[in-house]
């Protein structure tokens, strides 16, 4: 990392928990390959802090991404979002303007490149309803791929996919029917006795699988997928790729390094 002086621009991700974000690893590998005078930070924020912290940040200048569990709340705290986080009422990535702060979305590009990466294969079943979720759902919608919505909770499985029509999305519940995908845009897998999103009896028949959470060494899920034989990745790819795209919000100047950013998560991962 660079050496910080009075003059270092400061970044950050904001979530709870934020230990195992590689955020800071990825940008600070960017911004030192580009010779730029800043540093991104990791801050742990707490649900009810959120808006205090967002304003703080406007205050300050203080530019940076919003991670689990706060990407839907930091879009109502922002005073200007794109035209992708305001659709998906989600916002992971945010910058100083004007009197305050504006947001973007920029997960749903990033998942859009973990489903080229692994192929994914129509219908796609995605365990979770919130932030990530959505950027699962408003992916969908853009490939006119079926989306089935898997929840420990029938309710919320029913209202996400209400709002994932509304957006253009053909999304049911979850009715236990074949997929191609299997998705996990839930937390299950940040600690490592996690249960598993989808069952290898619900994966079965599946070709395609996409964990957005990373750990060294891979998740347990995604090795289990790979066991039964489905093309499975971690979340690393939807990483770098939406990191990227926040970058270019942070320094519009420059075209982020995505090998070096890539190079860094991969190391830091183990792999």
């Amino acid at each position: 990392m660079a050496r910080i002086r009075g003059s270092s621009r400061l970044l950050a991700v904001l979530g709870d928990p934020v230990v195992h974000s590689l955020s800071p690893t990825m940008m600070n590998a960017a911004i030192g390959a580009l010779g730029l005078d800043a540093v991104y930070v990791a801050l742990r924020v707490p649900r009810n802090g959120l808006a205090t912290v967002l304003a703080a940040c406007a205050a300050a200048r203080i530019a940076g991404n919003v991670t689990v569990p706060h990407k839907m709340t930091a879009a109502t705290a922002m005073t200007a979002l794109t035209d992708t986080a305001r659709a998906l009422g989600a916002a992971n990535t945010f910058w100083p303007e004007s009197d305050g702060l504006a947001g973007d979305n920029t997960d749903v590009d990033g998942f859009l490149d973990a489903v080229d990466t692994v192929e994914a294969e129509p219908p796609w079943l995605v365990c979770g309803t919130g932030g990530a979720a959505r950027a699962v759902a408003a992916a969908a919608a853009a490939r006119a791929v079926p989306l089935r919505v898997l929840s420990r909770r029938p309710d919320r499985a029913g209202v996400f996919c209400g709002w994932a029509r509304a957006l253009g999305a053909d999304a049911t519940p979850d009715t236990g029917a074949g997929v191609g995908t299997v998705i996990n845009a839930s937390p299950l897998g940040l600690a490592a006795d996690d249960d598993t999103p989808v069952t290898a009896e619900r994966a079965a028949g599946a070709r395609a699988a996409i964990d957005l959470v990373y750990r060294p060494g891979e998740t347990a899920w995604v090795r289990e997928c790979r066991q039964l034989g489905l093309r499975a990745i971690d979340g690393r790819v939807m990483l770098v790729g939406q990191g990227a795209r926040a970058f270019e919000r942070f320094f519009p100047e420059c075209a982020a390094p995505r090998e070096i950013m890539r190079a860094a998560v991969a190391g830091a991962l183990g792999s």
